[in-house]
């Protein structure tokens, strides 16, 4: 049985699901922010979500979303969870879990103590925490710009009130690393696991997951 829970974002192809799916992925993201390369519509992720094995947990990223968009995506598409990746309040992630009976997952960007503290006003609410690192001033999207954050900040965080996952610029070289300084024990991927912008490898993909899982002392 995995130990580490890992969360491969951004997928586009049936192929990127079953790559996925074969490296013991427990989590796959559906990107619906149309600045990404790794965007998807709402019509193209139903499709694609009826290829991903029963118990895989299918993530729908949306960024500032509105209460129409998240009613064309939830009407289309089979989901089991909503990834709220914009400057959502804690009053709005509460809203979307009451609007669509989905658990949450709100993504918080992390470059100093300060970011990390802000964590403890989403935890009475959301149902999982994603910490990534924050976007560049001068970047278009929100989150998959394959930067990392300076993982130490975490270690001051002491008690976590809901599940946490880690994302930001990892990859198969320091997920392990990561994975060490952090605690975690959940783990997200987009860019990491790619061979160009939006463009799943499969080998990246198993060694990812490798990597995610290999024993550590």
């Amino acid at each position: 049985m995995q130990d580490i829970r890992v969360k491969i974002c951004g997928l586009k192809t049936p192929q990127d699901i079953a790559a996925a799916a074969e490296a013991g992925a427990a989590y796959i993201g559906f990107n619906f922010f149309a600045k990404s390369p790794r965007s998807v519509t709402p019509q193209e992720a139903a499709a694609l979500a009826v290829e991903a094995p029963i118990g895989m947990c299918k993530v729908a990223l949306v960024v500032n979303a509105d209460d129409a968009m998240l009613d064309e995506i939830t009407s289309v598409v089979p989901l089991d969870m909503i990834q709220l990746h914009g400057q959502e309040t804690p009053e709005r992630v509460a809203e979307v879990k009451a609007r669509y009976g989905l658990p949450v997952m709100k993504v918080l960007g992390v470059s100093s103590l300060e970011d990390v503290q802000r964590i403890d006003a989403y935890e009475g609410v959301a149902d999982q925490i994603l910490v990534d690192a924050k976007a560049p001033k001068d970047a278009v999207l929100p989150g998959g710009n394959g930067v990392a954050f300076d993982w130490r900040l975490l270690a001051q965080k002491k008690y976590w009130r809901a599940p946490w996952m880690l994302a930001g610029g990892l990859n198969s070289e320091n997920v392990a690393e990561a994975i060490r300084v952090t605690g975690a024990r959940q783990v997200d991927v987009a860019s990491g696991v790619e061979s160009a912008p939006g463009e799943k490898d499969p080998a990246r993909i198993k060694s990812f997951c490798e990597a995610a899982n290999a024993p550590r002392r």
